[in-house]
């Protein structure tokens, strides 16, 4: 049969139907339209007058049945979006004119073209590429002991070769200061809630960090009131998160410690200052002349330094700060294993994009760091990551271009754990990766453990409050 033919008895179709009657075929003098109605369509097969109507009538049930496989909703453009697919399933049906002895569900398989070959050798190909992300964290690992064995030894430390790390290398500095504030009692005002914002100036990632900010002041004009979310960078300001202890006495300390690092994804610390500060309150005046008694069990090597108002040589044999007035110190190291939280990054290119896994692992089992977010940046424009495998919960802020993986605790018996997504993109975009955390234990061992009068050395009733947050963390 020519094209010609087939449009010719194709466009005669219409032409012959009788609406209104109940037959579901019409013949000519050469040919036998038998036809089903589908909604606002009608399936139709062309036979010779000659054929088997039963066995017709049957095909074309079998015909009308394959269509809902492919097509959610039987209208032209759904039919006309997967006129390939159906092509394929009815050739499985005829075959040069005649009609296969298939069912819909041999249909099916064949039209899937399903292969175990195939399939044994994708999962031997993801099997290979796991073990190969583990070989390659094992490595890493060894390789970042090595290193510090090396330093211990004072003999050259190993490279990385391009592997993730927040191994300390360089120094740390430490300065606590105390002040004596004599003041009135004050009437403690609770905050009125605030709705937070998306905006957060330590988290830009070009010009559009740019426009989110101007939004935010934009609000702020209009008498909105807008805090900033808790990832990236935290200003002194952000201790005030910590509410003050119940019981608070008329002598009131906070100890309060900020780190600052940055690291280069080579495992290589660039900058890391850790400081430590004293705040004294005392709301009544008969306690205005009080020593502090310090219990410093730090063993990282702080290197005290007295403040020009505190007695150095009383706090240098009894550890007792008190007038002439008070003190800070400072500590400096080399020490890897001084750094608190190590992050290990590893973006590895893939056929579809990047495959990346990071690890965190704590180094101090005395901190209990709460509220920890690990921020690593995506690239634009390529969708929602895909999580394969994840310790704690994560959020994906579109607008921001972040992944935040958010983990309420870390502490000695939760210091590790792993993240691992998949995302178009180049290894180049997952950096800088930022931390944010606080803790209510510091990091130097330094505590007040007693206060005195200055006159007859009588005991005074205190309570303190002690915290740890992040000015800096990031890995580039």
């Amino acid at each position: 049969m020519t094209r010609t033919r087939i449009e010719g008895l194709l466009a005669a179709f219409p032409k012959l139907m009788n609406t209104g009657k109940q037959h579901t075929f019409v013949e000519t003098e050469s040919v036998r339209y038998v036809y089903q109605p589908m909604e606002k369509l009608y399936m139709v097969l062309i036979t010779t007058k000659n054929s088997n109507i039963l066995e017709d009538l049957e095909t074309l049930r079998l015909f009308s049945r394959v269509i809902p496989e492919y097509c959610r909703a039987l209208e032209e453009n759904e039919i006309s979006d997967h006129c390939f697919d159906l092509i394929f399933a009815f050739d499985e049906i005829v075959a040069l004119g005649y009609r296969e002895n298939v069912n819909l569900a041999q249909i099916r398989t064949f039209t899937e073209m399903d292969s175990h070959e195939e399939k044994v050798f994708r999962a031997v190909r993801e099997t290979q590429e796991r073990e190969a992300k583990a070989e390659m964290r094992r490595k890493a690992k060894e390789l970042q002991q090595a290193r510090r064995d090396a330093e211990r030894r004072g003999t050259k430390a190993p490279g990385f070769g391009g592997f993730g790390s927040t191994a300390l290398s360089g120094g740390t500095t430490a300065a606590m200061i105390t002040d004596t504030i004599v003041e009135t009692e004050k009437p403690k005002v609770t905050p009125t809630p605030t709705r937070p914002s998306g905006s957060n100036k330590a988290l830009k990632l070009g010009a559009k960090g740019k426009e989110v900010d101007n939004f935010v002041d934009k609000l702020k004009s209009e008498g909105e009131n807008i805090i900033t979310s808790s990832v990236g960078k935290r200003s002194s300001e952000a201790a005030t998160v910590f509410a003050p202890p119940v019981n608070t006495e008329s002598v009131h300390m906070k100890i309060e410690e900020k780190i600052s690092l940055t690291c280069g994804r080579d495992g290589g610390l660039q900058n890391m200052e850790l400081h430590g500060m004293i705040m004294l309150r005392i709301q009544d005046e008969k306690f205005a002349r009080i020593r502090i008694h310090v219990e410093n069990e730090d063993k990282k090597g702080v290197q005290l330094q007295t403040h020009p108002n505190v007695d150095k040589k009383l706090f240098t044999t009894e550890s007792l700060i008190g007038l002439k007035n008070p003190e800070k110190w400072r500590l400096q190291t080399t020490e890897e294993s001084f750094i608190p939280l190590t992050i290990n990054c590893w973006p590895s290119e893939s056929g579809s994009g990047c495959d990346v896994n990071i690890e965190y692992e704590l180094q101090e089992d005395s901190l209990e760091l709460n509220d920890v977010v690990i921020a690593i940046p995506l690239p634009s424009g390529v969708g929602t990551p895909v999580i394969r495998e994840i310790d704690g919960e994560y959020r994906h802020d579109s607008r921001r271009n972040l992944l935040e993986w958010c983990l309420p605790v870390i502490d000695a018996k939760n210091k590790s754990g792993s993240l691992e997504f998949s995302i178009a993109g180049q290894p180049n975009d997952f950096f800088p990766v930022r931390l944010s955390f606080l803790s209510k234990k510091n990091y130097c061992s330094i505590q007040v453990t007693k206060v005195t009068q200055v006159d007859g050395n009588t005991p005074v009733r205190f309570s303190t409050e002690t915290t740890f947050l992040v000015d800096k963390y990031e890995i580039l």
